[in-house]
């Protein structure tokens, strides 16, 4: 069994998301009992380029109209660019993962000071649902488990680091 290692600062799952549909289903299976008080939802890495700030940001908004009312924050992955970063800022974005080698990094640190906004130097040991199937009921029960930190066996579908990734 693999342990799962809560994100910082809030002790919630992190789900690697490609779609609306994805994230709904993720927020459904928190809210039928997952055990997490509530869950990050993060773009898939480098997710700044595509599907973009705009698009990601829509596709929770959507996700959450179909099932209101759980804990979520998302979280935008730039990889190591940081003038992507810096419009996502100022587009609002208030949780970031941008690497710390990458050029402009202070900058985009200071601009984050600035507006109160969260940036990981790393990504949050996250569940990859790339390889999932949620419309099966294995797929779904993975991801209940993830989410509840019992009984989670798969570790290949983790991608991320657990160690506290916050600049």
């Amino acid at each position: 069994m693999t342990e799962v290692v809560k994100a910082a600062g809030h002790g919630w799952p992190a789900v690697i998301v490609h779609d609306a549909a994805e994230m709904a289903a993720v927020l459904r299976l928190a809210a039928e009992g997952g055990g997490a008080a509530g869950v990050l939802l993060l773009s898939v890495p480098g997710g700044v380029v595509w599907p973009g700030p705009a698009v990601f940001r829509a596709m929770v908004r959507a996700a959450v109209a179909r099932c209101p009312g759980v804990p979520h924050e998302a979280v935008l992955d730039c990889a190591d660019l940081s003038g992507a970063a810096l419009g996502a800022l100022r587009g609002g974005w208030r949780q970031l993962v941008l690497r710390r080698d990458s050029s402009g990094f202070a900058s985009v640190q200071a601009a984050a000071a600035e507006v109160g906004a969260r940036v990981w130097t790393v990504p949050p040991l996250a569940l990859d649902l790339t390889l999932v199937d949620l419309r099966k009921p294995g797929g779904q029960g993975l991801v209940a488990r993830w989410l509840s930190g019992t009984g989670f066996s798969r570790p290949d579908l983790l991608r991320g680091d657990g160690r506290d990734g916050l600049g």
